[in-house]
């Protein structure tokens, strides 16, 4: 038995360094890749066990000397490619692996691929497209706010946050017939029940008519946006109170070429040691006042019946657990009848869609 173990072990070791040797070429183009992987004349009988994520090779080469070219030739939406969202770019992401043993065992060689495109003018993932969504009253405004998930890809599928890691909170208004609107979130708190009372324990993450008080606290910010009538909110959690937390938040849709100290989305730059305006940094002028205190300034109009409208919006349960706490990070289930009152859940595509209903501040 040993001599044999032996062999197999020599045999392995011959495939591991045949692969890592490989020559490989990608070329990543408008919705596809190319891939050429050069393998050694030992692998050619075994090329099914190469893989680009779950697709083996789609043709493959026997060379003269031997040697054999796997090609894979799949488009972005095949395969499992993983596609991410970096600020102006787009990220496509797979593995090549050569998987000699059966699937529950590990792959002996990866290789990442990543292809990188320019994010298209105006172009806006589909779950933040504020025009979409249910519609609520006639020529009305149809807030909404959820969780996201880490790659800010979609709605978050658990409410259950690692303490310290961040919450992508996404607001968006609809705006159906009405002039282009800003979103801005004007004020927001962190509380331990759904309801507001007098008496209720607070946390201010913003406060001061749009300042991000969590961003000189901790490393919270405004997210680039996509469209003026949403914003994403990339909050690190943090600790307050015990078990469910929720986030209360005032939205309100403004006219996007009026802004000033009551009507701003600005957060504290560390590196600059400066507080920034989120929409135009030329104008970071009118956050200034985010250390001390924010007044609204005279206008010519009395009301926006033309220019804005505030919202009330509850986001939650959150529950913010340690991660040295094995035991906090089992997820509760969602109880039937949903997360909070103002709130109403539907199933889509297997994940939660967030649904939420407001109330017009007094």
């Amino acid at each position: 038995m040993v001599p044999h173990l032996y062999l197999g072990v020599i045999i392995l070791a011959v495939f591991a360094t045949a692969v890592a040797n490989a020559e490989i070429n990608v070329v990543c183009e408008k919705d596809s890749v190319k891939i050429t992987w050069r393998i050694s004349a030992e692998l050619v009988p075994h090329a099914a066990r190469l893989f680009l994520g779950n697709c083996m090779p789609s043709q493959l080469n026997v060379l003269p000397s031997g040697e054999g070219e796997a090609h894979f030739n799949y488009k972005f939406t095949d395969c499992k490619f993983k596609r991410r969202m970096t600020g102006k770019r787009l990220l496509y992401q797979n593995d090549l692996t050569h998987r000699p043993h059966a699937k529950s065992k590990p792959a002996t060689f990866v290789y990442p691929i990543e292809c990188v495109h320019k994010r298209p003018e105006g172009w806006i993932p589909p779950f933040l497209n504020p025009g979409s969504g249910v519609s609520e009253g006639r020529g009305g405004l149809v807030f909404h706010m959820a969780l996201l998930d880490e790659q800010l890809t979609g709605v978050a599928k658990t409410n259950v946050i690692p303490l310290g890691s961040f919450m992508p909170i996404w607001a968006a208004v609809e705006q159906k017939s009405h002039q282009p609107l800003l979103l801005l979130m004007e004020e927001c708190v962190a509380a331990t029940t759904p309801q507001l009372q007098p008496d209720s324990q607070v946390y201010p993450i913003i406060s001061n008519k749009g300042c991000l008080l969590e961003s000189m606290r901790g490393n919270s910010v405004f997210l680039p946006r996509y469209h003026s009538s949403a914003v994403i909110l990339y909050l690190q959690s943090f600790k307050f109170g015990l078990g469910e937390v929720y986030i209360h938040c005032k939205l309100v849709a403004w006219d996007p070429e009026v802004l000033d100290e009551s009507k701003k989305a600005c957060h504290y730059i560390k590196e600059n040691g400066r507080w920034e305006l989120l929409d135009d940094p030329f104008q970071s002028s009118i956050c200034s006042c985010c250390d001390s205190t924010c007044s609204s300034r005279p206008r010519r109009w009395a009301d926006w019946g033309s220019h804005g409208f505030g919202h009330k919006s509850v986001l939650g349960p959150l529950i913010i657990v340690d991660p040295s706490d094995s035991q906090a990070l089992i997820i509760p289930p969602v109880s039937d009848s949903g997360v909070l009152t103002s709130i109403s859940f539907q199933g889509l595509c297997n994940h939660w869609t967030y649904v939420l209903k407001f109330s017009t501040f007094s």
